[in-house]
């Protein structure tokens, strides 16, 4: 049985993270060109958690359990799977508590995304895909007894993630609805229990890309479920998996899922650029993508918060993305 979040843990954690991660802020993006997709009555605001340390907003959980780490397990150290984000976060937050990390990332991870992670002192090692990546990660917990920091599962995950609900809520008082990015569901957890016991007529949407939708999937046989192959540009929303508490928690507190292709996360990202100034990695664009397509008249004259969750990515890679969908159009 998996325990609803309740406020005083919410705002515990809050106050445990303190100042060691970033109360981010929230940008109200008002542009003609926004205008003229959503009309004049719809309200949008950005809630910028790629601004948060390590740029995502990973940084939030990672830090949450290994503070609540014993001391002994504190000396074996920490160890994490991830295609990248969350290997940075619990660098960082390895780093912020003074213990070691030995960080699984995989071969195909964003060069900026690896030098991240050394920056905060871990070491790097690889393996070829992300089944690969959670059975090594789990041999280095046992064989090395250092604690397995998950990537999306977890209560004190959760919670940490349940921060920036709490923020929005008190950033952007009457919201009607919450769009957030989903890939193995710990950031929604956290968010929609935090909307949830704050502002329960608010409305939130969990958006997955087309080629990971295993929300959707767990969502429609009732119970967590797999998928065969992560198909997506959003590497940081390609988890390849649901678990039991980002699911229940989710299911409990999630209006609504769409899905999104990877051309429309490229028209978001470059609408971001235009709009907001912001170049972010395709996860970071999940939200707003989904706010221009699938819930578009859904939401249409609604105040609108949308989840920018992060952005780590090298100016190659973001060039080539932003690019790829334009020239194709060209093409045809």
């Amino acid at each position: 049985m998996v325990s609803p979040l309740t406020l005083d843990e919410i705002r515990l954690a809050a106050g445990r993270l303190g100042d060691d991660v970033v109360r981010t802020p929230v940008h109200r993006l008002q542009t003609p060109e926004l205008q003229q997709l959503l009309g004049d009555t719809t309200q949008t605001w950005l809630k910028l958690e790629l601004f948060q340390r390590t740029g995502t907003f990973k940084a939030r959980g990672a830090l949450l359990n290994v503070l609540a780490l014993s001391d002994d397990a504190r000396k074996r150290g920490v160890t994490a799977v991830s295609a990248g984000n969350h290997a940075a976060a619990v660098a960082f937050a390895a780093a912020t508590a003074g213990i070691s990390a030995k960080v699984v990332m995989f071969g195909s991870a964003n060069p900026l995304r690896v030098e991240l992670c050394r920056s905060f002192g871990a070491e790097v090692v690889f393996a070829e895909n992300a089944h690969a990546g959670f059975e090594l990660a789990a041999r280095l917990a046992e064989q090395e007894g250092r604690a397995l920091i998950h990537p999306f599962e977890g209560r004190t995950t959760a919670l940490g993630t349940a921060t920036v609900g709490l923020e929005v809520c008190e950033q952007i008082p009457g919201l009607d609805a919450v769009v957030v990015p989903i890939g193995g569901g710990g950031l929604c957890a956290g968010i929609a229990s935090a909307v949830k016991l704050l502002s329960p007529g608010c409305e939130v949407f969990g958006v997955e890309p087309e080629g990971a939708d295993t929300m959707h999937r767990s969502f429609a046989a009732g119970e967590p479920r797999s998928i065969e192959r992560v198909a997506t540009i959003a590497d940081s929303l390609g988890a390849p998996y649901a678990l039991p508490i980002s699911f229940e928690l989710c299911r409990r507190n999630v209006d609504g899922l769409v899905r999104i292709t990877d051309a429309e996360m490229r028209s978001a990202m470059r609408f971001l650029l235009r709009n907001a100034k912001l170049a972010v990695e395709p996860a970071g664009a999940a939200a707003t993508a989904a706010l221009l397509g699938p819930l578009k008249e859904r939401l249409r004259g609604k105040r609108v918060g949308l989840i920018v969750c992060g952005s780590n990515i090298d100016s190659v890679t973001y060039a080539r993305l932003i690019a790829d969908d334009s020239q194709q159009q060209t093409r045809q």
